[in-house]
């Protein structure tokens, strides 16, 4: 199954997709701007998803938590610049001493359409998953490959932004630290980044990113490389979309996952891929699959605790666009030795 599902995205590894480029959690449309003797524009917003998790353990662990508990505020302030701030309160994603945390911040400058510069701390722009924004994934959890292999999701740097939804090509790149949230820059060495994405059709959109950087404390020899496709196809009321990951050389034993998930012990070399489908029955009901592959570990094969398979069925129910319930069952496929580790999680989600 591994290696027909590789194939497949080799074959799209340079086709990625998404209609926005996002900095922060809410998405990239911004308030109205005025002109620039008018009173500065400002939007509050934000969302909680109080959350249930029965996982099927031998001890059958359960909780309840908040998966996200997020709250900010957007606008313009002069001209061609704008502002955006947002605060992570989840104690289950907290920062230190699970505290809450400003998560992002960052000030753009809107020179151009193909230049929008921001700097500050936002999302590395890699990944289809990582920038959709928090509330708008399909499932529960993003792919294993993305929290994974997409660390720091957050970071200090500078970024130039070109293209919006209506322009057939997108592009980021990012100069950043490295080092993620709440740590300070501890080499001298700077990660870059970079993704872009090209609308074929009005249903496809393809493209690609890189990151090169370096990763470990205090340490500027030991380097880091990773590339990524990923494509989107939208044909009425399915959606299927895909992404592929290869991630080589040092990385932080000690960065955290993705929103809270536990870091995995990585090889030298590791990969990973996903494709989901999801189908809007009707304005409230959205049934989702996803069959997802991650592999810590390229060198060694068939090594128990590596190598992981994943299928997640899952529905979404729509109250209004504001109101959102989620059930996803987490099926996962070992390949080395059976355990009880499947999952069941529930999700409200409310934004405002």
């Amino acid at each position: 199954m591994k290696n027909k599902i590789y194939i497949l995205f080799v074959l799209v590894l340079l086709f990625q997709v998404n209609t926005a480029f996002s900095q922060g959690c809410e998405g990239d449309d911004e308030p109205a701007s005025g002109d620039a003797t008018a009173v500065p524009s400002v939007k509050i917003f934000g969302y909680v998803q109080p959350q249930f998790d029965y996982n099927f353990t031998d001890g059958n662990e359960n909780t309840f938590k908040f998966k996200r508990a997020r709250i900010g505020a957007r606008g313009k302030i002069y001209e061609d610049f704008s502002y955006y701030f947002m605060l992570e309160a989840s104690p289950f994603i907290g920062g230190n001493d699970q505290d809450a945390y400003l998560m992002d911040a960052f000030i753009t400058y809107n020179a151009d359409n193909w230049a929008r510069i921001s700097v500050g701390s936002f999302k590395q722009p890699f990944s289809l998953e990582v920038a959709t924004p928090c509330h708008s994934l399909t499932t529960i959890e993003r792919s294993i490959v993305a929290d994974q292999l997409v660390v720091p999701q957050r970071d200090f740097g500078i970024g130039i932004y070109g293209g919006n939804k209506y322009n057939k090509l997108n592009y980021a790149v990012a100069l950043m630290n490295g080092k993620g949230l709440q740590n300070e820059d501890n080499n001298t060495k700077k990660d870059i980044i970079g993704r872009a994405t090209y609308k074929l059709t009005s249903n496809i959109t393809v493209g690609g990113s890189f990151r090169y950087g370096f990763p470990k404390i205090n340490n500027t020899e030991e380097d880091r490389t990773t590339y990524g496709g990923e494509f989107l196809v939208e044909l009425d009321k399915l959606s299927v979309q895909g992404e592929y990951i290869k991630d080589r050389g040092a990385f932080d034993s000690g960065a955290a996952g993705g929103c809270g998930s536990e870091p995995l012990e990585l090889s030298d070399v590791r990969d990973g891929a996903y494709i989901m489908a999801s189908y809007k029955v009707n304005e409230k009901v959205q049934p989702v699959f996803r069959y997802e592959y991650f592999d810590a570990d390229l060198n060694e094969k068939d090594v128990d605790g590596f190598y992981t398979e994943r299928m997640t069925l899952g529905v979404n129910y729509f109250f209004n666009d504001k109101v959102r319930f989620q059930l996803n069952y987490l099926a996962n496929i070992e390949t080395v030795m059976n355990e009880d580790n499947d999952a069941l999680l529930a999700q409200m989600q409310i934004k405002f």
